[in-house]
């Protein structure tokens, strides 16, 4: 009898904490506060068994997501780098070791306590339990297929690989998500949860996601209140361009001429005006339908 199977007991007795059922003349504790109903004696009982950090034999019957067969979630509780990681997949008194060999080499990326890990359950030759993460070709198995419709939504997923050229991750609703490493700053996590926005949806239902923001939630707040002007205006248009006066663009707009050619300049780099000297600047990219 291996850890994580399921199997059939009998209850033969009880304490304050707990009922104790036997299988197969050895003793498995359940702990009563996991339970909604009550046994009584002779009564069978199917759950699975594993040993909790104590070494007690147990039996849950409320089995976790991640079993020996099965990938499930589960929040990473402790890391230490001589062993790895160990993550709570709701079993009682028992968190399951995510071995250092399964993780990347750089402990940088290993997950942080809150983390998630898709993992399922594995019996070593010493006949103890442990954590291993979902793969690539365990995802091409398990995921679902994006509709076209979820282009420039926004989406939370959760990396799951490190890849040469970026990451692989599974967003919430089970999608397969590519995430480039031009589409995010820094570095990222096995097990972080991230928010970006679907930038493509392939064919085959995978999509490639970026967390980088959309243009106009990086540009300054003067840049944001011309755009917002501009889209409120009929004509989309400022008779106001960099030649114009000072004093006109305090009373139009309540910002000294500086702040107004910094803003422009950002518009204009990032092609939501364009500007006729003379006549002034007019919306050509609605940001709001675009982006």
């Amino acid at each position: 009898m291996l850890q994580g199977e399921i199997i059939e007991a009998k209850i033969y007795d009880e304490n304050e904490a707990n009922y104790f059922a036997q299988y197969e003349g050895r003793t498995f504790a359940l702990a009563k506060e996991t339970l909604e109903d009550e046994f009584e004696n002779g009564q069978l009982v199917e759950g699975m068994y594993y040993q909790d950090q104590d070494q007690n034999d147990r039996i849950q019957l409320d089995l976790p997501n991640a079993r020996l067969d099965y990938f499930g979630w589960g929040t990473v509780q402790l890391k230490r780098t001589d062993i790895g990681v160990f993550v709570d997949i709701g079993l009682y008194n028992k968190d399951i070791a995510v071995s250092y060999d399964d993780l990347p080499e750089d402990t940088e990326l290993w997950p942080h306590k809150g983390d998630r890990l898709m993992i399922r359950l594995e019996v070593d030759n010493k006949g103890r339990l442990w954590g291993k993460p979902v793969r690539t070709e365990n995802r091409q198995q398990m995921k679902r297929k994006a509709p076209a419709r979820l282009l420039n939504q926004d989406v939370e997923c959760t990396v799951y690989r490190h890849l040469d050229v970026g990451v692989q991750a599974n967003t919430n609703e089970d999608y397969d998500a590519f995430i480039h490493e031009s589409e995010y700053f820094g570095t990222l996590r096995l097990g972080q949860v991230v928010q970006g926005r679907v930038i493509d949806v392939h064919a085959d239902g995978r999509i490639n996601v970026s967390l980088k923001p959309r243009a106009h939630e990086v540009i300054e707040d003067d840049a944001k209140m011309i755009l917002t002007l501009l889209e409120k205006i009929p004509s989309h248009k400022l008779p106001l361009h960099d030649k114009s006066k000072p004093q006109d663009i305090k009373n139009q707009l309540g910002i000294s001429k500086g702040q107004f050619k910094r803003a422009i300049g950002t518009l204009l780099k990032n092609g939501y005006i364009k500007q006729t000297i003379g006549e002034g600047i007019e919306l050509i990219k609605d940001v709001t339908k675009n982006d």
